[in-house]
């Protein structure tokens, strides 16, 4: 399968800090929308969040700034499943753009399901459950993120 483009956008001029550079809180807006955009493709959609309300939490973020990224640039998210379970998602979103193989920026993300009444986690639904392992199977070929898994510390 093709990599799974979930988000695109133009760098506003609002959103680079005084070198002309993406902010660093907008590259987390821009992976934000991308996963907005894989809620809908999973079932999780306004309108089934207002029926079950259920949504997606984030409990943990990580962001590599790779490459700089500048004003009016035209820019696209890819997504991929890493992992899930019964009420987590392990995502992997990568930062591109035309003309540049290697990726911009990476946002390895640890969401939860949530029933918002708690709120408090819930178990995915069955449709949410098949959409999410329909994609983890068209991506099975693609290999693991080279970003996963790391941690922030200083060499001992």
């Amino acid at each position: 399968m093709p990599a799974l483009i979930t988000y695109r956008t133009r760098v506003l001029p609002e959103w680079v800090d005084y070198n002309g550079h993406l902010r660093d809180a907008y590259y987390l807006l821009i992976f934000s929308y991308a996963t907005d955009a894989l809620m809908e493709r999973i079932g999780l959609d306004a309108d089934a969040r207002g029926q079950s309300g259920h949504s997606l939490f984030t409990l943990e973020a990580h962001i590599n700034y790779l490459h700089e990224v500048k004003l009016d640039t035209e820019v696209w998210v890819r997504t991929q499943v890493i992992d899930f379970d019964r009420k987590r998602l392990h995502l992997y979103h990568s930062l591109h753009r035309e003309g540049f193989d290697e990726a911009l920026a990476a946002s390895e993300q640890m969401l939860l399901h949530v029933d918002l009444a708690g709120p408090r986690s819930a178990p995915f639904s069955e449709r949410c459950r098949e959409q999410l392992q329909a994609l983890a199977n068209q991506q099975q070929d693609q290999p693991p993120p080279g970003l996963i898994g790391r941690t922030i510390r200083l060499p001992a």
